[in-house]
């Protein structure tokens, strides 16, 4: 049922949003019978995981279907049942591949601009609206373990889940941040290789998710947000590289919200030009920008009324022609959610950062230091610590508090950047984060207990476990499947009695890592849903509710 128990079907043809989808197309009632039904369970399968063809036979034992507009990296599957539908061994399966980042649940469609912005391993991208996250791991994935992905939040409770979702992800190349996007500082100051801009919307291509759209629809809404959009696209054109790429998405189908905002900024910049869509997203079904749409009261019906010019479509014959290039995905076509998509590219003989003449550099004291809680470079006497107690120091660490973490080459090149204040007359040096707000960094690899390793974190052991000599063992597979149906064993059972302390066990004949604490017993240590799955990989009963 819908409000007030007026049933869903009756509020959506009562409603403001179709009338308005009546003037941005002739076929309304084909958009509306694809724009009502609940969406299907949809996934992103990671591929930075090694257990992934696990992962995907799973899912297509199950009965799920691959997307076949997904390319690579990974693989998305649209699963039988409905959004939390999904019971018995199968919902605490699929639960636990969620929980353990081998897999994303993610609207279908909300793919789509990750897949046409491109990014590359190496490249250093800016996700400009990143909460809650799905589209900041799935950047992650092209990133693979080089590059760098700035996800960016302004709401502090959004930080939060920002925070929760790409630390389940385990992801080295991601740093959360925390700004108003409008204000973002220049850092690093060379600028972007990609930036997503996944703008605020009013979300009217979200029926089939929020039913309650149908009720709450109107115009106005996109109007009062059409100012922000514009703000943060602008934003984004001027920290972009030259030859750098732009997608600017929005889960809306109103023009005033999509093609109006695009025009906008092309309008500003000479140095900015938008590239065909539809070849960077082969097999998904959409149409081409629009360059005509009518002013709407909150009626839905075309209106008179005086608007911003930004708002109207565009006059001048360049842009005109450019926005046929955008596309729109409407419901019916993708069988999900209706979405809007434009690349943006800058020239590259657009005019790098200029630096002005007179500039002056800060000496570091001069300089705030960096939030205490933010990341930070290792202490000599904290990197012999480490290595003393590994057997190897890995690249690219980094401590925040009581936890190690493990980044990418790409974040210690930003973080070393110098960068500017005062329109660039003034240069501070590197080797600090601000004016960033860093919330959060890479993956979380160790606990520290009085400046020494104390143990390798559990969501960090299938990418450190097998390179640190110091702190693994390889043990016979009998000890592993022991240890994950039983939760402990005997010290006796093929561990050096003369360890004590956290320790990683290697299965001599496949590899697999499990993360143990040695004292008078092995106990394990790893959460229910890895040993869930670890059990299921090996062929081993275990009842996740006794975990």
């Amino acid at each position: 049922m819908g409000q007030g128990d007026i049933p869903w079907s009756q509020m959506a043809r009562d409603s403001v949003l179709l009338r308005a989808v009546s003037h941005w197309r002739e076929d309304s009632e084909v958009w509306l019978s694809g724009s009502f039904d609940r969406l299907p369970e949809t996934v992103r399968v990671n591929p930075l995981r090694a257990d992934r063809d696990w992962t995907e036979d799973w899912l297509e034992g199950i009965g799920s279907k691959r997307i076949a507009w997904f390319s690579e990296p990974g693989s998305a599957w649209e699963l039988p049942f409905e959004r939390g539908s999904a019971g018995g061994e199968v919902k605490q399966v699929l639960n636990a591949l969620h929980e353990t980042g081998r897999l994303t649940r993610q609207e279908a469609s909300s793919m789509l601009p990750v897949l046409a912005l491109g990014a590359r391993p190496g490249h250093v991208v800016l996700d400009m609206c990143a909460s809650p996250g799905s589209k900041t791991t799935q950047i992650a994935e092209h990133l693979g373990n080089s590059g760098l992905v700035l996800a960016n939040e302004v709401v502090n409770s959004r930080v939060n889940m920002l925070v929760t979702n790409v630390q389940r992800h385990g992801s080295r190349p991601i740093a959360v941040i925390h700004h108003d996007g409008r204000h973002l500082p220049r850092v690093p100051e060379s600028g972007f290789d990609r930036i997503l801009v996944d703008a605020p919307c009013t979300g009217s291509g979200t029926t089939r998710k929020n039913p309650d759209v149908w009720g709450r629809w109107l115009p106005s809404g996109g109007r009062s947000l059409h100012d922000l959009q514009v703000a943060l696209l602008s934003k984004a054109s001027a920290l972009l590289k030259p030859g750098g790429r732009i997608v600017y998405s929005t889960c809306s189908l109103d023009p005033v919200e999509d093609e109006a905002v695009v025009a906008e900024v092309l309008r500003s910049s000479d140095s900015m030009s938008l590239l065909p869509t539809s070849p960077l997203l082969v097999g998904v079904s959409g149409e081409q920008g629009r360059a005509e749409w009518p002013v709407l009261d909150d009626e839905g019906m075309s209106s008179e009324e005086e608007v911003s010019e930004s708002m109207l479509p565009p006059k001048e014959e360049g842009i005109v022609e450019q926005l046929a290039r955008c596309m729109r995905v409407w419901n019916d076509s993708i069988g999900g959610g209706g979405f809007f998509l434009a690349v943006l590219e800058k020239s590259s003989d657009a005019p790098s950062h200029p630096v002005p003449d007179n500039v002056s550099l800060l000496d570091s004291e001069d300089i705030k230091p960096d939030a205490a809680n933010s990341p930070q470079s290792l202490s000599e006497s904290l990197s012999s610590s480490v290595e003393s107690a590994w057997g190897v120091l890995p690249d690219d660490l980094w401590v925040r508090g009581k936890r190690l973490l493990l980044s990418t080459p790409e974040a210690r090149v930003v973080w070393e950047s110098e960068r500017s204040r005062r329109g660039g007359r003034i240069r501070v040096p590197g080797g600090r984060w601000r004016p960033l707000r860093v919330m959060h960094l890479g993956l979380n690899a160790a606990m520290l207990r009085d400046g020494e390793v104390e143990r390798l974190v559990a969501g960090a052991v299938h990418v450190l476990g097998p390179h640190l000599p110091g702190a693994s063992c390889e043990v016979d597979g009998a000890l592993i499947d022991t240890l994950l149906e039983e939760g402990g064993a005997p010290v006796e059972d093929g561990v050096p009695g003369d360890i004590k302390g956290g320790l990683i066990l290697i299965d001599s004949g496949n590899g697999d890592c499990l993360p143990v604490w040695i004292g008078e017993r092995i106990s394990l240590m790893l959460g229910s849903s890895e040993r869930l799955l670890l059990a299921l990989q090996r062929g081993l009963t275990f009842n996740q509710n006794d975990g």
